[in-house]
């Protein structure tokens, strides 16, 4: 690539960065990466009345819980600046006015009352009413007004917007980098607002100015965006300036496959489809978030890559600087990504044994009001002991609870499989062999307890099913031998006296 790679996400404040949005902004991150260039953040925000207090924060703080910040936007390496579209508004009707002075956009007057009766008209009759090369000489614009009826409308402060002039009768070869050549007939592309008279923009020419002006190398986005390519490599040729590359994403869908995953669908579908915990301001509702579940972000990164994207590979397992160096757009899959939720949890099952124990432990302490008091590194050594097992720091409790509190009650079904009718003799001499081990670490109290079942030829089970029953309370945990250090010679009597006590 000659130029320096530039590419932008470019979100609009209008309320949570949905997981699409996460997996766009993870895309553009790992081309920019991959080829050295600049990942830029722009806030685009001209549509002021969806606008949604706290949202571009939002998007910043998740970006950063991702470990994909962004090198460029608002408040960080302004080169470009201003970064939010609001704050760049000036820019925008200059470029409006060219289009107009060089024959490619024109000035439209019509009402919403009088569009509205033609496309009611038109469906009347059985047709689609489009704003094109069609019809736009039979209504209100400068295209079927003399130049002094313009004038006189403009100078009256008459409402109006800046259609762009779409050609009649030509194919637009267009190419985009993940779906190939894309052949479109200028006939069944409508006349796009441009330009209205409150001073801002629409999408589509802000879009394509901030694009230019921020050299903009590579346009990574949605497959919702696809319809607007026609339009927007127009507009390059109207400006006459180069055109960045285009790559359009292919859509997340429902875990059914059926349909594109929505921000509505978290909690009809049960499970999160925010990276971060949200409250809405106006109705204080609040949204789960990926971070709060207890996912890990190195686990949301990894799913993410794969949605949509296969690096031609077996491997599933990636870490953020391996996928850097694997990415690549043309691997980029052209059909819709279905959003397993079941396949997030295995990769954060898989992150969690990657996790430092401390961490883990501080985290496991913080969750729950019977740790306070409880000395950390105990957590620790837990903690390595069970996390094999869990895919949330919330699992660790029901797996590992035992070490900090004795049961109070023993399962009925373990009961009946492992108390048997020497059961009570057998735990108690135990109890004893446990209690004369001088040297009390895991492997004398296992070689002292395994060597008497052996040298007494006594059937495992019958010795190793009541004693975890006696220590855990059910049939379940990690090595019973961990256990006994973990809590203690005197602890384990008297879980052992509890038991026998109840046969």
């Amino acid at each position: 690539m000659t130029k320096d790679v530039r590419v932008r996400f470019a979100p609009s404040p209008t309320g949570p960065l949905h997981i699409g949005g996460v997996r766009t902004a993870l895309f553009n991150y790992l081309f920019a990466k991959k080829h050295n260039g600049t990942f830029v953040l722009r806030i685009e925000d001209t549509d002021q009345n969806r606008y949604v207090e706290g949202a571009e924060d939002y998007i910043v703080k998740a970006l950063n819980w991702c470990n994909i910040p962004f090198d460029e936007g608002p408040g960080k390496n302004e080169t470009f600046g201003p970064y939010r579209q609001s704050e760049r508004k000036h820019l925008y009707k200059q470029y409006a006015d060219q289009l107009i002075q060089t024959g490619h956009a024109y000035y439209a007057f019509d009402t919403a009352e009088t569009l509205d009766f033609h496309r009611k008209d038109h469906e009347a009759k059985g047709k689609t009413f489009i704003y094109n090369w069609h019809n736009r000489e039979k209504l209100s614009n400068s295209l079927s007004l003399s130049e002094e009826e313009v004038n006189t409308k403009l100078q009256s402060g008459e409402d109006y917007v800046i259609r762009f002039k779409s050609p009649q009768d030509q194919t637009l070869a267009l190419k985009d980098i993940i779906r190939g050549d894309i052949s479109i007939d200028t006939n069944i592309l409508d006349d796009k607002v441009l330009f209205k008279s409150d001073g801002m923009p629409t999408y589509h020419l802000a879009n394509i100015v901030d694009d230019h002006l921020m050299q903009i190398t590579h346009v990574i986005r949605g497959e919702e965006w696809l319809p607007s390519l026609a339009l927007h490599h127009q507009l390059y040729d109207a400006f006459g300036w180069e055109k960045p590359q285009f790559a359009h994403l292919p859509l997340i869908l429902k875990s059914t496959g059926k349909g594109k995953l929505s921000k509505r669908d978290g909690d009809k579908l049960g499970f999160p489809v925010f990276p971060l915990e949200w409250t809405d301001p106006k109705s204080n509702e609040v949204s789960r978030g990926y971070k709060e579940d207890g996912y890990f972000a190195e686990a949301m990164v990894n799913f993410l890559a794969f949605l949509g994207w296969n690096p031609g590979t077996e491997q599933e397992i990636f870490s953020l600087e391996e996928l850097i160096q694997a990415f690549d757009l043309t691997r980029v899959n052209k059909a819709g990504a279905r959003f397993d939720p079941d396949k997030i949890k295995w990769f954060n099952h898989h992150y969690m044994q990657e996790q430092d124990n401390y961490g883990l432990a501080i985290a496991f302490q913080n969750s729950k009001t019977e740790l306070s008091s409880i000395d950390t590194q105990y957590i620790e050594m837990v903690v390595a002991l069970i996390k094999e097992r869990a895919t949330f720091v919330g699992d660790f409790w029901d797996l590992s609870h035992f070490f900090f509190v004795a049961p109070e009650t023993h399962d009925d079904k373990a009961c009946k499989k492992a108390i048997k009718d020497d059961t009570v003799s057998i735990l108690n001499t135990v109890k004893t062999i446990i209690n004369d081990v001088e040297d009390f670490t895991k492997d004398n109290v296992q070689n002292v307890v395994k060597g008497w079942i052996t040298s007494n030829e006594i059937g495992f089970g019958k010795v190793m099913m009541p004693l975890r029953l006696a220590l855990v309370g059910a049939l379940q945990g990690p090595d019973v031998f961990d256990i006994i250090y973990m809590i203690g010679k005197a602890e384990t009597s008297r879980r052992i006296d509890a038991l026998t006590a109840s046969i």
